[in-house]
């Protein structure tokens, strides 16, 4: 219903798209717009494309400036770009803000910065009324040669889809880092510390893995799964490229740590905010090269499916055949943060 209050958590696809296609965007230097399963822009220079990002982070507060970098750093990476200009905006709580607290989050954001290169170029910061929480918002832009680029457009018929890594890796760390009690009975202290340190190991950066399939072989387009998990970004991937997905879910690797946070809440592992793992399509002669090549860096590596020539939609293999899988309306986590 219109006037119908809406959930916590990204808009509704169908509702975004309408808005993004009433979007002005008549300028010629703009190759990629805004569009569902776009989640970069890029923009012709007449010399190396320029690649723009934003993202914010809402859900977590601890290590928020490694999180404000990593994120958005993956969305670059997926496009073949290299991260270089990073703005930032912090809208911090009245009630609690102290120098300490904007100190740490700052140098938070520039450690993670040096560490990949990334100059900080500006933003804004302010105290802001009606906050209970930090609120950290990011544009990031890099830039790449015109023939690197990868979008997810460019999925085509007969192509693998390739994986890395388990799921829901950042849904696991979030939820260690913000609900430990109701964790610490069903996982104990050595679990729980080892889910809050997801964050950095396994990690929730792609940029490697991004960085290696590109080196190792032909990748036709690239998805960094955040909200919604491996689902959302299966259906947004299969939107941006006109193409439909033919997956096997039962393959999708989550680890056993993973698969116990989320039996706590209820939620499935599958559509929970899933950042730190790469979903990219290829064509079978290099699905060997790409995969053996992640898995020399210890980069775990999955061939989950194939895609199809459309229209858009993820189907789900099984022994019976193949079944339409529902596209998830909201992130699995947004019901732990309402409950």
């Amino acid at each position: 219903m219109p006037d119908s209050t809406l959930p916590l958590g990204k808009l509704p696809a169908p509702l975004l798209d309408r808005l993004l296609q009433r979007a002005p965007v008549d300028d010629p230097s703009v190759l990629l717009g805004p569009g569902v399963g776009l989640d970069c822009a890029v923009i012709d220079t007449d010399g190396e494309l320029l690649v723009m990002k934003s993202d914010p982070i809402t859900f977590v507060t601890s290590e928020l400036g490694r999180y404000l970098v990593q994120v958005n750093g993956n969305d670059i990476a997926t496009t073949g770009a290299t991260a270089r200009w990073l703005l930032v905006t912090l809208l911090l709580p009245e009630a609690n803000t102290t120098e300490a607290l904007v100190d740490g989050l700052m140098e938070d954001i520039y450690a993670s910065c040096r560490e990949q290169g990334i100059a900080v170029v500006g933003g804004h910061t302010e105290i802001t009324h009606g906050l209970d929480r930090p609120i950290a918002v990011a544009a990031l832009i890099g830039t790449v040669a015109r023939d690197k680029l990868v979008t997810p457009r460019g999925a085509r018929p007969a192509d693998h889809l390739l994986l890395t890594k388990t799921v829901p890796i950042e849904g696991t760390s979030i939820l260690a880092r913000g609900f430990a009690q109701q964790l610490r009975t069903e996982l104990g202290e050595d679990d729980l510390h080892q889910a809050r340190d997801y964050l950095l190991e396994p990690g929730i950066s792609v940029v490697p893995d991004a960085q290696i399939a590109l080196q190792a072989g032909e990748v036709t387009a690239m998805h960094d799964p955040t909200e919604g998990g491996l689902v959302a970004a299966l259906w947004e991937l299969a939107q941006a490229s006109g193409r439909s997905l033919h997956v096997d879910l039962e393959r999708v690797p989550v680890s056993d740590l993973s698969a116990r946070v989320c039996k706590v809440f209820g939620i499935d592992p599958l559509a929970t905010i899933a950042s730190g793992s790469l979903l990219l399509s290829t064509p079978v002669e290099h699905v060997s090269s790409i995969s053996h090549a992640l898995e020399a860096q210890g980069i775990p590596c999955t061939d989950i499916g194939t895609v199809g020539p459309g229209p858009a939609a993820v189907y789900n293999r099984s022994q019976d055949g193949e079944v339409l899988h529902p596209r998830p309306g909201r992130d699995e986590i947004a019901k732990v943060f309402e409950g």
